[in-house]
Order: structure tokens, then C-alpha cells, then sequence
């Protein structure tokens, strides 16, 4: 499996049998299938991608991974911030295809884009221009139709900007309300529909990547825990399992043999 940090984290990746257990990003999970059969569980059916497919998972949906067939599969996708998404829409809530899978030609040849040559750094002006592409034609696709009343995209990235600067602290919804200046219930209503997840659970996958990070250079489990602010090893081990679908453990294994 490779793995490229590059923009948007794009990755390809060959697995064979299970590849995921259920698990759930904050992020936009773009992805297209490049051979063999992608087979995955999402909103209470199994779905089955073919070459060529365009896999679409919203953020907080949970899912799982695994080979269709037993020839196995590979395939490309690109974890997109959903921040990345609301900025190119303009305040708009979040686009949901609740298939999971399309096969849209305008969005297709946007995915293209995003993940050809996935080794490679983008040019950011060539990113910003194909992250335009994806946004708009996933809003002419969402099942999601706009709602009546506003959003206030302004509290909701105050609020996100708060909790970026703010990990290694404990964050109240007292604390997000007085610095956006916004209602909490309808705070936590903006930040669910502007970015795909509440404010805690954007809290804790901040954690969860700065957890990741120390991981793979190295540190201990435990030590790594701690520093990312949770409670112990446990607490870390369940919450890095529900949202990559690994153990923290199994995640330094795979990265150790070199196949992540």
C-alpha cells in the first residue's frame, strides 16, 4: 500500500479480503476504483465499485473496506477537508451523495484530476482550480437540497479556528459560544451542516491526527496518548480504531513493514 503526503492526502492502495473495519473520517473520502471490485458498506447497504467508479463518502459516515472479489482490488482516493469544500461553495451546506458512488461525468473528470499523479505535489493554484471542479460538480449531483433559513459560515470558522489553536486544551461549548458569538445549539447546528461534524468530534480528530503523526515517528503508545491530550491508552486505542478502521498498534505494524 503506498501512502503519499502529499495535498489532499492521496493514497493508492491494493488490498485483498478485509481492508477496512467500520470506521468514520471527518474528512470527504474521494476515491475511484482502478481494478477489480471495491466493495464497502455505507448507510445500512453493501455497495460494489468497477473501474472507473467514483467513490463519494461524506464525512461521518461510517464505513467500511474489502475486496468484492477474490481477486482483490486497488484503487485511489484523496481525503479532502470539508473546510476545502464550504470554501469553494461559499457558506453552502455540505454536498451528500447518499449512494456513496457516481458515475457523473463532470465529477468524474474532476477526480481525474485530483488523483492522477497522485506521487506528485500539486501546484497550488492547479489545486485550488480542481478542488473547484469537485465542489461545484458534487452540488449538482448532492441529494442534499438546500434548506431554508442561513448558516453563519463566519461563527462556524471562528469556532474551528478556536479549536485548531486549542487542541491540547479542555474546549467548552461555553468557550465556542462567547468567542463566535453565535448561539451554541445553533453553532452546533452550522458546524454540523458547513463541515460535516460536530465541534467535538472535529476536536477529537485533530487529536487523532496529531495522535497519528507521533505514531509514525516512533513514539510509544502510551507517551503518544498523553501528549494528544487523552486520558490513556485506551482511550486513544478506541477512538484511533472507530476512525481508521486500525488499531494503533496494527497502524506502527503495517507502517514498520513498509506496506503503508
Amino acid at each position: 500500500m503506498h501512502h503519499s503526503n502529499g495535498d489532499a492526502n492521496r493514497i493508492e492502495a491494493f488490498f485483498s479480503g478485509l481492508a477496512y473495519s467500520p470506521h468514520r473520517h471527518d474528512k470527504f473520502v474521494i476515491g475511484m476504483t482502478i481494478e477489480g471490485v471495491q466493495s464497502f458498506r455505507y448507510r445500512g447497504e453493501d455497495r460494489h465499485s468497477l473501474p472507473g467508479g467514483i467513490v463519494i463518502l461524506h464525512p461521518d459516515e461510517t464505513h467500511d473496506g474489502r475486496a468484492g472479489t477474490e481477486h482483490g482490488f486497488r484503487y485511489r482516493s484523496a481525503y479532502v477537508e470539508p473546510a476545502t469544500i464550504q470554501a469553494a461553495l461559499g457558506g453552502k451546506t455540505l454536498p451528500f451523495i447518499a449512494e456513496g458512488m457516481s458515475t457523473d461525468r463532470r465529477l468524474f473528470n474532476a477526480v481525474v484530476r485530483l488523483l492522477e499523479g497522485y506521487d506528485d505535489t500539486l501546484d497550488p493554484l492547479n489545486l485550488d482550480d480542481i478542488m473547484y471542479e469537485v465542489a461545484w460538480s458534487l452540488e449538482a449531483i448532492s441529494d442534499q437540497r438546500e434548506t431554508k433559513g442561513s448558516y453563519n459560515y463566519r461563527a462556524t470558522e471562528i469556532a474551528k479556528s478556536y479549536i485548531d489553536a486549542h487542541l491540547d486544551e479542555q474546549i467548552t461549548m461555553d468557550q465556542l459560544e462567547q468567542i463566535s458569538n453565535h448561539n451554541r445549539w445553533e453553532l452546533s447546528r452550522d458546524f454540523r451542516a458547513l463541515l460535516g461534524t460536530s465541534p467535538y468530534r472535529y476536536l477529537i480528530m485533530r487529536r487523532l491526527e496529531k495522535a497519528r503523526c507521533m505514531l509514525a515517528e516512533g513514539n510509544a503508545i502510551v507517551e503518544t496518548a498523553i501528549a494528544c491530550s487523552f486520558s490513556d491508552q485506551s482511550h486513544l486505542t478506541r477512538h484511533f480504531k472507530k476512525t481508521f478502521g486500525l488499531t494503533p498498534k496494527k497502524w506502527q505494524d503495517v507502517l514498520k513493514a513498509g506496506s503503508f
